[in-house]
C-alpha cells in the first residue's frame, strides 16, 4: 500500500507535554499539524497512516511570543495542534517512530 506524501505534510510530530498526556487517557492523542490543515485532512492523515478510527477532532491556534533573540527582539512561530480524539479501542503509541 503507498501512501500519499502530502500525509507526511499535514500532520508534523507528535506532542508529548503532561497536558497531551492527560489527554491520551481519554482516548485522545496530540498532534502538531500544518498551519493551514483542516478537520478533513487531519482526519483522513491520521486513519490512514496510523490505521485507527478517528472519532473527533479538536484544534487550537498557539500564535507565537515575542521574545529576544540575541538582545534583538524576534517571534516565535504559530503552532496549530490537533487533539485527535479515537474510537474505542483504537490506540496510538506515539513513541514509535512513523
Amino acid at each position: 500500500m503507498s501512501v500519499n506524501p502530502d500525509l507526511y505534510d499535514v500532520i508534523r510530530k507528535p506532542i508529548i507535554t503532561e497536558k497531551a498526556t492527560m489527554a491520551s487517557e481519554a482516548g485522545a492523542v496530540v498532534f502538531e499539524v500544518s498551519i493551514d490543515a483542516t478537520k478533513p485532512q487531519i482526519k483522513q492523515a491520521v486513519e490512514t497512516l496510523f490505521n485507527v478510527k478517528v472519532k473527533a477532532i479538536n484544534t487550537v491556534l498557539t500564535k507565537g511570543k515575542v521574545k529576544k533573540f540575541r538582545g534583538r527582539p524576534g517571534r516565535r512561530r504559530d503552532v496549530k495542534k490537533a487533539y485527535v480524539t479515537l474510537v474505542e479501542g483504537n490506540t496510538i503509541d506515539v513513541t514509535t517512530g512513523l
